[in-house]
């Protein structure tokens, strides 16, 4: 078995060396740009270690692997455009480099490179509920922008699709190019599916409570973008008459001081107890991730780096 250190060094070499057409440039350097900003690579890592579950010759489905990461930096690329970012790991984002109509081109060439990368391999069915899937769950995103409330359900669905959904396919695209059981497959999603949900609220809960320095990003980013997270729509919940009033007030401003925005949600969310409530449902859904793949019919030994990735990605220790 290997690592997930060994298996995103791998891929790290497989995206170095796909080949690009030399013209045009301002089409394919763009590209290369982007998949060189860096990341976990933690979609094509799980798809590498779901395969490894059943096969040690994981040097043959680095071109589905790729495919993924390829496509993730795609979704990466156009999502930067329309939130209007500028800085993506701490560097230019692509339509800042170059430019909107640059970066709109690359992103839909590189949807078509990941494509050819994965080919008619197993899974193509599975490959395709991933890109159609993170497309509605951005669209949902969107739409929230726009609604007086969104529901928790709501909230989790549109987290399910547009991130988890990367994290649950990449599993089960990996145990089916290693021709593992349907159950084991089907497990092995509900496991991605489980840790990309907690992931997600995991990282809702850092934009309040996190370290900017370990964090990457300032915290309160989703506090000032009136973001619905689902410490928001739970503080909503909670929130008495007047405080859900003081919480519309302050997202209906247009103009602010940021610190004293900041400052006002993190507040109220510690009067409701909204923090300690998202940590308990993220420990859940983790532990609720670690059942599924202790159901997986392969020996206990052989999940270990899946199990220990599963705490990397969690920020945790064994």
């Amino acid at each position: 078995m290997k690592s997930s250190a060994q298996l995103r060094d791998s891929v790290e070499d497989a995206l170095a060396h796909i080949p690009y057409p030399t013209q045009p440039a301002r089409l394919y350097q763009p590209i290369q740009y982007a998949l060189t900003l860096g990341g976990k690579r933690l979609r094509p890592v799980m798809m590498l270690m779901a395969y490894n579950l059943w096969r040690d010759d994981v040097e043959n489905i680095l071109p589905q692997a790729c495919a993924m990461e390829m496509y993730h930096n795609f979704t990466l690329l156009h999502d930067d455009v329309m939130d209007r970012a500028s800085l993506r790991r701490g560097k230019p984002c692509v339509h800042v480099k170059w430019d909107v109509n640059t970066a709109i081109l690359a992103g839909d060439t590189m949807l078509a490179l990941a494509y050819r990368l994965y080919g008619d391999a197993p899974g193509l069915d599975t490959f395709h509920e991933a890109t159609i899937g993170v497309c509605e769950g951005q669209q949902f995103d969107m739409d929230f922008e726009t609604l007086a409330n969104v529901s928790e359900d709501d909230y989790m669905e549109m987290i399910r699709l547009k991130t988890s959904l990367l994290f649950s396919c990449s599993m089960k695209i990996g145990a089916q190019l290693a021709g593992a059981p349907e159950p084991d497959a089907d497990d092995l999603y509900h496991f991605g599916r489980l840790l990309g949900l907690a992931f997600q609220l995991q990282d809702d809960w850092l934009d309040v409570h996190g370290n900017p320095s370990t964090f990457g990003k300032q915290t309160g980013g989703d506090i000032t973008e009136n973001k619905r997270t689902w410490l928001l729509i739970k503080a909503f919940q909670l929130a008495n008459q007047q405080q859900r009033e003081d919480m519309r007030s302050w997202m209906a401003r247009g103009e602010f001081k940021r610190e004293e925005k900041v400052q006002f949600f993190t507040h109220l969310y510690a009067q409701l107890g909204v923090g300690e409530a998202c940590q308990s449902r993220v420990r859940q859904l983790f532990d609720d991730a670690l059942d599924r793949l202790d159901g997986v019919d392969v020996p206990d030994a052989r999940k270990e780096p899946l199990r220990d990735l599963a705490h990397q990605v969690m920020g945790r220790q064994n």
